[in-house]
């Protein structure tokens, strides 16, 4: 078990449905490559983990009816603008308001959880959602140090990303159920799963901001999704490596790589820099040991940012996509042209649930995607 080799893809092939893989999506309208939602769950100022959790029913139901291929949920812990720290338990609640979107995990932060307890939770999500299920796996804490203690246990923080591909090899023998006899693990069985009887199961994804994760799902080919989002300055290094280092496995013959991008349009430019500066604002509290929740848009207008503060969000928004639908619409043509990203997904960070909401309906628009309701959709 110990070998990284056991996760190239044992069984994956049970997730094909109709010759297809499960990963690769497929453009709607103009789009130059599929588009998806990477939902963050922010809590702003003023709203509740309540509101912010029906406005993400309401974001995969639109973009399950405009086209969006997927809706991945991402951990994060001890972050009170952020209401995800439980993702199996959000797509379970979206699985049961949508009928065929994707929904996956980006991600589960493997190193927090016990392989076993991963494999029963994303077996269960594909029972209740056949087919839908994607389960996306970082290294990261998604927190800071003192929570990732409390969360792994003392003494662990360090050997636990450094265990990540013997627990991720772990996880694979688990949701393939295919331990060798004489291992500890043989006669133990995730289930929901294939000790049951035949059953299709989540495809693997490696998430990641630096190379490690990058290289390692090019080893084992596997899908790979980028944190464009946070770290923008890695991202072109990170995907060469992964296609440098891709080799075919069961899962897929050539690299698929999505990366997370920040983009928020609005009915005018003014709409959209109020809303990502909020975000932005948020971000900086966070890396300053200050996490609350996303600010308002007047909060964030009058904070008297500091020269060092002011260069911190005014890089920070240089990577975030916002403006109009086509200001949107051009930067995200432009970053899937230089990045050869295979699949863009798509995170509106901002105070207002609605602002997010709308600015997927402006970006589908944008496209010419799929209307709501009709056939194409």
């Amino acid at each position: 078990m110990s070998d990284v080799g056991d996760a190239r893809g044992a069984g994956q092939d049970a997730g094909r449905q109709d010759g297809r893989d499960g990963i690769r999506g497929t453009a709607r309208g103009r789009a130059p490559v599929p588009l998806s939602v990477l939902d963050l769950v922010t809590v702003g100022a003023g709203s509740t983990a309540h509101a912010s959790l029906r406005t993400s029913v309401d974001i995969a139901r639109l973009a399950e009816s405009r086209g969006y291929h997927r809706h991945w949920v991402a951990e994060h812990h001890s972050m009170p603008g952020v209401a995800s720290s439980s993702p199996a338990v959000i797509l379970a609640h979206l699985a049961a308001h949508t009928s065929r979107i994707r929904l996956g995990s980006g991600g589960v932060m493997l190193p927090n959880h016990a392989p076993l307890a991963v494999a029963e939770q994303f077996g269960t999500l594909e029972a209740l959602a056949p087919g839908r299920i994607d389960l996306g796996l970082g290294r990261a804490p998604g927190t800071d140090g003192r929570t990732a203690t409390a969360l792994r246990g003392p003494g662990r923080l360090d050997e636990a990303a450094e265990e990540f591909p013997r627990q991720l090899a772990e996880l694979t023998r688990f949701l393939d159920d295919d331990f060798p006899d004489g291992h500890p693990y043989a006669r133990v069985h995730a289930v929901p799963g294939p000790v049951q009887g035949p059953a299709g199961r989540p495809p693997l994804w490696l998430l990641g901001s630096s190379g490690f994760s990058a290289r390692l799902a090019g080893e084992l080919g596997l899908p790979f999704a980028y944190a464009h989002h946070f770290s923008a300055a890695g991202t072109l290094p990170a995907l060469d490596l992964y296609r440098q280092s891709f080799r075919p496995s069961a899962v897929l013959d050539a690299p698929y790589a999505v990366i997370g991008v920040s983009a928020l349009a609005a009915d005018t430019e003014a709409q959209a820099r109020a809303q990502v500066l909020t975000g932005a604002l948020s971000m900086l509290r966070l890396r300053s040991g200050r996490p609350g929740l996303v600010p308002t848009p007047e909060e964030a207008a009058a904070y008297p940012f500091s020269p060092l503060e002011r260069e911190f969000v005014d890089g920070w928004l240089a990577n975030i996509v916002h403006g109009t639908a086509d200001e949107v619409r051009s930067g995200l043509d432009e970053l899937a042209g230089r990045t050869g990203a295979d699949e863009l997904m798509l995170t509106a960070n901002a105070h207002s649930g609605a602002a997010r909401l709308h600015s997927y309906g402006l970006v589908a628009d944008a496209y010419g995607m799929p209307e709501a309701g009709s056939a194409r959709a």
